[in-house]
Order: C-alpha cells, then structure tokens, then sequence
C-alpha cells in the first residue's frame, strides 16, 4: 500500500486501486487529493506490470462529494503547491488531472459508491468503464454555483450521455440516482453496495488477462473519440499492424489445439 497525500494507491495482481481517501470529508476535492491522484499517476505509468486500475472513494457514504466548497470559502490552497505558469491557473490544474486518467495508456475502471458530484463526476468521465453500487447520486452543480463545470465537463459528458442529456444536466444540476445514470449511458453496470468492488475486480481481472492488445484497443477507442473516423480507422490500421506477429502465432496454437481435441 502506498499513500500519496489524500490517496491511497494499492497493486495486487496487476490490478491498481486508487482510493480518494478523505472520508471524513465525504472524498471532496482539496490540494491533497488533487496532488496524490497526479503522484498515483505517475506511480502506475512507472510500473509496467499493471494492466488495469480501478478508482474509487474510502468510506461508504462518497465516491467524490465535488470541490471542498469549506475550503474555498476559507481561502485555501487547493492545489496542493502544484504550480503552473498560465493565464488558466488552477482551472488547467484539475482538468489535467482528469486528463491524466483519461490518457493512462491502461484501462480504468470507475467503481462509485455513494455521492459522485462535481468535480468527482468529471473525474469519472475521463475513466473507461464506470460502474456504480445502488446507493449512487450523480450532479455536476456548477451552475447552481455561479460557474461553469471547468474539468472537462461540458466537453466529456456529451461524448458519454449525449448532448442534450448532457445540457440537461448541467444546465439543471439535477441529481439523479444509480438506475437514471445507467438508463442514460453515464454508467455500464449497477451493482448492490457489497458487492460494487468485488465485480469491480472481476472485471479488471478479465480486462488484465487479455494483456497488451488492450492498450492498443484504449488507444484507438481514444483516438476514434477526438478525431475525424478516416483519421480513426488509419490509427486502428497502424496499431493492429504491431500485433499482427503476435496475432499469428496465437492463431496457430488455437489451430493447433482444435486439431488435437479431434
């Protein structure tokens, strides 16, 4: 188990567990959390035997509560000392974060339990896979607040939902509950609050089998999403390309196993 800030990053079987561990804050967004998802990141990058990561929030009340709204009234560093030099600030911080999920070159796995709001809900919409427990509530509030949802929200959550879905959404700041988020598209599978983690890791374990190809699959899936689908289909092209050798071997033992039950 490793401890990053606010986070706690843990790595059995090729599986990563990263774990937004303020519980007692409901998982809300401060400088800790925000620094300890940036480390955890660059832990899992650093390792390559992990094959697949699952995100998700201590305690059995929050995924992610959203942005420690206490703290930025007080004034708060938020950012936990992480510094850029840009007209966007703190705004390019977050949503790099997210960004920096998105972009693992290994699949993640969203397991939400509990509230998953603001900030924590545009965290989920850079991972994979998201899979929530029954008692899960979904809102992006920011504009109930005067803002705008400013990590990727308005970019990420149509591409998931769909866009008047998503300006319904975020134009309401509405929550709504684990069954609406998977009738929506906004979750894959609705599990009962014991048993979220534990398919959780057997999906991760069924993902992880299957090995490299997968991260070439993330790639292409990424790329159809952001570009034009000529551009998607040559990507889809090239990187198949690297795992043709290793296509055609696998071919041949699956050919030859047929036989030998004959």
């Amino acid at each position: 188990m490793f401890t990053y800030h606010d986070v706690l990053l843990e790595i059995n079987d090729k599986i990563a567990t990263v774990t937004l561990n303020r519980p007692e804050a409901r998982n809300a967004f401060n400088g800790g959390i925000l620094r300890g998802l940036y480390e955890a990141a660059e832990h899992i990058l650093g390792d390559p035997d992990i094959g697949v990561v699952i995100l998700t929030g201590a305690g059995d009340k929050a995924f992610c509560a959203g942005t420690d709204l206490k703290m930025i009234s007080s004034g708060e560093d938020m950012t936990g000392g992480i510094q850029r030099h840009d007209r966007f600030g703190h705004i390019q911080i977050y949503r790099d974060c997210f960004t920096t999920y998105e972009k693992l070159p290994v699949p993640v796995i969203a397991a939400i339990n509990g509230y998953c709001f603001g900030a924590g809900l545009e965290l989920i919409c850079g991972c994979d896979i998201r899979l929530a427990d029954e008692t899960a509530l979904f809102s992006i509030p920011e504009a109930q607040l005067g803002i705008i949802p400013d990590g990727g929200g308005t970019q990420r959550l149509p591409r998931i939902v769909g866009v008047g879905k998503a300006k319904e959404l975020i134009y309401t700041g509405r929550r709504i509950d684990a069954q609406e988020a998977l009738r929506i598209g906004l979750v894959e599978h609705v599990f009962p609050k014991d048993m979220l983690m534990p398919e959780a890791v057997k999906l991760a374990r069924e993902i992880a089998k299957n090995g490299a190809p997968v991260v070439g699959c993330k790639r292409a899936i990424n790329i159809a999403m952001s570009y034009p689908i000529d551009a998607g289909l040559m990507f889809e092209s090239s990187t198949q390309q690297s795992y043709l050798e290793a296509f055609q071997k696998g071919a041949g033992e699956m050919l030859k196993k047929v036989k030998d039950k004959k």
